[in-house]
């Protein structure tokens, strides 16, 4: 694959280097750099990935994504976005071939409910004959497999691996919840759902880590309903 090809829906910018250059993995934790990978640095409350930009050249990868500069071998291509974690939420939906664009997909956000929603949506299309994923705190549960999730709403990453699974398992439906969480963290950029339901809205996590003040709580739920058909 050619790194060009994961950015084809993206903004960003050739600090140095080639976007021609093949890479083999696409990857956000350090850990899983290899020969050929373009890491992705996100800058977490915990670790920040542009510490390990000179590690990444010296385990052989093809390029970095970035949004500070680093330093870093002339020989390593470096791109630059203004968020890197938009960015793995677009590279990501390009490096598994855009599979939520084969699914009908519904998205669930809401302060109560969206699990028991999500199940009761599950139910009533199998009901009538189709077969569905589902992503939420129960798990990605695709056909009758369940994989656990650390969160709600998955990193774009595993999110758009999931759709690939759901697409190669004959999915017809996507069924997730959309965690306010998750959109403020850009998991969910670049998705556009069939369907959005919003259940309710009342005052819950508010507080460090999470929303500032109810305000921006609710202008993250909301923010599903643009993304969304009906």
């Amino acid at each position: 694959m050619i790194l060009k090809e994961l950015l084809e829906r993206s903004e960003y910018t050739l600090v140095q280097g080639s976007e021609d250059v093949e890479i083999s993995t696409l990857v956000y934790d350090s850990r899983k750099i290899e020969k050929g990978s373009v890491f992705v640095c996100i800058s977490g409350a915990a670790f920040d990935g542009h510490k390990f930009a000179a590690q990444a050249a010296e385990l052989g990868a093809a390029a970095i994504v970035v949004e500070k500069d680093v330093e870093v071998p002339e020989s390593l291509t470096v791109i630059k976005f203004d968020n890197t974690r938009l960015a793995l939420a677009e590279m990501s939906a390009a490096y598994f071939g855009y599979p939520a664009e084969e699914l009908t997909t519904i998205g669930i956000t809401g302060t109560k409910g969206k699990t028991t929603t999500t199940h009761m949506i599950r139910a009533i299309l199998l009901a009538a004959g189709k077969k569905v994923g589902m992503i939420g705190t129960t798990g990605t549960v695709i056909g009758y497999v369940v994989t656990p999730t650390l969160n709600t709403t998955p990193q774009s990453y595993e999110l758009h691996q999931a759709f690939a699974q759901m697409v190669e398992a004959g999915c017809e439906y996507a069924v997730m919840e959309v965690s306010s969480q998750g959109i403020k963290m850009h998991r969910t950029d670049g998705l556009y759902f069939n369907y959005a339901i919003f259940t309710n809205i009342s005052p819950d996590h508010i507080g460090p880590g999470e929303h500032a003040d109810f305000e921006e709580y609710l202008y993250y739920k909301t923010r599903l309903l643009n993304m969304c058909g009906i």
